[in-house]
């Protein structure tokens, strides 16, 4: 998604994945030029190094709402792109709505993917959600996926669950973006380098989430450093986590909800559904990430996202709240929550920005 600037950064990139232990690579043709650069990166390491190549898993994705003609050709171009015969996995790139689920279960995107496997052009099908928790329940459900790639970070756990249950019924499940959606936890605040002292807050929320019984993580890279945490990342005494690991965790949970004080947002989410449609657990997330762990940078990317990133992303900022009260009775930590919210479109309300993609 990231090593988009040549075809030698993708080459280089795959280079230190494989070097790395690596032998899931995930792509898509919204990612701009990464799937002809993958591509050509491919072959390269298949001639170089054939036993590597062989051992590689590949995944990409198609976007929701195509017609089976449109999938057939999209499909059969990213297997010319990535010079292959035959995707080990394809994915609904974001299914974050009913409708594409609806299209991926009943519609023409499920013909597409039984075209796709009948013709032995993939051997699984899955999908990638940013949509709600029933959303994505309703589709593990369904019986028609064989893997799932969901939003399972350190400090937005609420997914976690939803992904244990999937392994449990054999869905692969993979994190989306544990480190930059996460959190930007490659370039971490000094408060959370503070209290994640010795280890590094990208190193402790992978961990985590290993630890969780999550089968894969997706790491980002645009460069070949990038990679250099994955070489060090291993088992320690046959666990992910060790006590020192487990301390640094409590050592964070502790710091954080003292900085909050009362005021933090537990995210039982007993506050929902709000009248105006108010997301208010995740908007009272990034103010403990802000004032509990420092996470100022984050929490402000995130929310100014809000309603400017189609349905990847929440629609509804704080300022939306009308105060109607209707949130305070069911708070079981009896929040004043529309002035939690105010205080929270005051800190992080800035000027739009740029998404990375669209």
């Amino acid at each position: 998604m990231r090593a988009t600037g040549s075809a030698a950064q993708m080459a280089s990139v795959l280079q230190a994945a494989v070097a790395a232990g690596i032998n899931h690579i995930e792509t898509a043709p919204a990612y701009g030029p990464a799937e002809s650069f993958l591509g050509l990166a491919l072959t390269d390491l298949r001639q170089q190094q054939p036993e590597l190549a062989a051992d590689l898993v590949i995944t990409s994705k198609l976007l929701p709402g195509l017609s089976l003609e449109e999938g057939q050709q999209q499909l059969r171009q990213v297997l010319e792109r990535l010079g292959l015969p035959q995707l080990h996995n394809l994915a609904v790139h974001g299914l974050n709505r009913s409708e594409h689920l609806e299209w991926a279960l009943r519609g023409e995107g499920s013909a597409l993917l039984a075209w796709a496997q009948a013709e032995g052009l993939v051997q699984q099908v899955g999908f990638s959600s940013h949509g709600s928790n029933d959303l994505i329940e309703e589709a593990l459900a369904s019986e028609q996926f064989q893997f799932c790639s969901l939003h399972l970070h350190w400090f937005d756990q609420q997914r976690i669950p939803l992904a244990q249950a999937a392994l449990q019924r054999g869905i692969g499940v993979l994190a989306i973006s544990p480190a930059d959606k996460g959190g930007r936890l490659y370039a971490p605040p000094a408060p959370l380098i503070e209290d994640c002292a010795p280890f590094h807050p990208l190193e402790l929320a992978y961990r985590f989430l290993l630890d969780q019984g999550i089968s894969t993580l997706s790491l980002g890279a645009a460069q070949a450093s990038d990679l250099s945490l994955a070489s060090a990342l291993a088992p320690s005494g046959g666990r992910w986590l060790s006590p020192a690991h487990r301390a640094a965790l409590a050592r964070i949970e502790s710091n954080g909800a003292a900085r909050l004080g009362d005021s933090a947002c537990h995210q039982c989410r007993a506050c929902l559904p709000c009248p105006k449609e108010v997301p208010i657990p995740a908007l009272l997330r990034l103010r403990n990430l802000d004032i509990g762990h420092g996470m100022r940078a984050f929490a402000e990317e995130r929310y100014n996202l809000i309603g400017r990133a189609g349905h990847w992303w929440e629609q509804i900022n704080a300022d939306a709240c009308q105060r109607c009260g209707d949130c305070l009775p069911r708070c079981p930590h009896q929040l004043p929550i529309p002035d939690l919210l105010a205080e929270t479109h005051r800190r992080l309300a800035a000027a739009p920005r740029r998404r990375l993609w669209g």
